[in-house]
Order: C-alpha cells, then sequence, then structure tokens
C-alpha cells in the first residue's frame, strides 16, 4: 500500500465492487499464449491491466489514454519445464519456458463492475501538487474525474505491478480516458495532496456516432 510519504504505485488492487458487493477473491482463469513450450513474450506483474487477444489468450494492455481492458492479473499458474512441477507464481516472466503441451493460466479480476485502488501518480512517482503535477487531492472535487492509466514497469524482485493513474487538468472529462475515479481513500488524503490513492472503475465505451471504443471488453458491442 502506498502511505503519504512513500512514492510507491502498485498497480490496481481489487477492494469491492459498484454497490458495496463485496469482492470474495473471485477470478476468471484465461490462458495466456504458449507456442511451443514458450510463452508470451512480455511480462505481466501482479496489478497489470490485461486485455483478451483475438486469439482468446491475454497480453498486457499498454493502453495510457486509451484502453480495452478485460481486466487485471492477479497472478498465474503453470508446469514448469525444468522442474516438472505445477508452480503458482506473483507475476509471469516474459518467455516462460514450460512443459510441452501443458497451459499457462492467469487470474485475472475481469467483473465490468470491478472496484480498484490505485495510486495518482505522475510519471513513475506518486502525484505531488507542490511541483504543479496537477490534482491529487482537492477535496473530494476529484471524485467523477476521468484519467489515465500510466503504465510504469513493474518489479521482478516482488512481482508486483507499479501502474498508476494520472487526471490531467483539463482532460478529467475527456470521454475516452479508460478510469473513471470515484473516490477517494481517507487513509492516505493529505492536506499537501502527495501520495494520494483513490478508488477507480473502467470507464464505459465511447460511442461516436456508429463507433465504439474503449471500455471493458465484456461491454464493448464491437467484440475483440
Amino acid at each position: 500500500m502506498a502511505y503519504p510519504s512513500v512514492s510507491a504505485p502498485y498497480g490496481l488492487k481489487p477492494i469491492n465492487l459498484i454497490g458495496g458487493q463485496v469482492f470474495a477473491g473471485a477470478t476468471r482463469q484465461i490462458v495466456i499464449a504458449n507456442t511451443s513450450g514458450t510463452g508470451y513474450n512480455t511480462n505481466i506483474f501482479y496489478g497489470d491491466v490485461v486485455k483478451l487477444a483475438s486469439s482468446g489468450t491475454i497480453q498486457v494492455d499498454a493502453g495510457t489514454t486509451t484502453a480495452t481492458p478485460v481486466g487485471v492479473f492477479l497472478g498465474c499458474q503453470y508446469t514448469s519445464a525444468t522442474t516438472g512441477q505445477l508452480t503458482f507464481s506473483q507475476y509471469y516472466p516474459a518467455s516462460l519456458a514450460v512443459k510441452s503441451g501443458s497451459t499457462i493460466l492467469a487470474f485475472v479480476a475481469d467483473d465490468p463492475d470491478q472496484l480498484f485502488k490505485v495510486v495518482l501518480v505522475t510519471g513513475t512517482t506518486a502525484d505531488d501538487t507542490t511541483s504543479g503535477l496537477l490534482p491529487a487531492y482537492l477535496g473530494r472535487t476529484i471524485i467523477g474525474s476521468n484519467a489515465q492509466l500510466v503504465q510504469n514497469t513493474g518489479s521482478t524482485v516482488t512481482g508486483d505491478s507499479k501502474v498508476g493513474i494520472y487526471s490531467a487538468a483539463g482532460a478529467t472529462t475527456t470521454a475516452t480516458l479508460p478510469i473513471r475515479i470515484i473516490d477517494v481513500v481517507p487513509d492516505t488524503a493529505n492536506s499537501s495532496g502527495n501520495f494520494c490513492e483513490v478508488i477507480v472503475k473502467w470507464n464505459a465505451p465511447n460511442v461516436t456516432g456508429q463507433t465504439v471504443a474503449g471500455g471493458h471488453q465484456y461491454l464493448n458491442p464491437t467484440g475483440v
């Protein structure tokens, strides 16, 4: 968890659901691509945003101002090519070698109504209003704003994501942004606006004429 004196984005952390429903840890197991015993060639960290590919497998959603998420990655399981043992991992290492014929399964929080806790950031550090970087904690006025994702590289030591969000002054009502801020976290709300956490949900797909873009993949009628 981030605290007011620590710059520590940690990705998106599921907390509960819209309407106050409890998040009991439910996830969907979705396959990560595996070709001839070698897996998908990009690290996926705990708390990273992921999306479905046309192959029916998941991959990192590296979008910032636009994204088409299916959910958030919460670890994986695979059978190691080296030991032959079933292995559970906090993160998925790029180009993972697995036992021939086996499947790499990701655990994904894929409910479109899922709420997440996340750190407001500017780049790789937590937001800092003293440097004029942006709204961080302005009373409760940030609630209802839209925000973009900030795709910092996660840690192969902890396995955790370092993704955060950024709500740029003047862009908080931009309909195409992928994140909607719905609350602030009281424990890290502070008068200077440094290192604040907020509660967010996926923004709705954006409709322009006959074109639908962005939003959670389960809610986008266009399909994958």
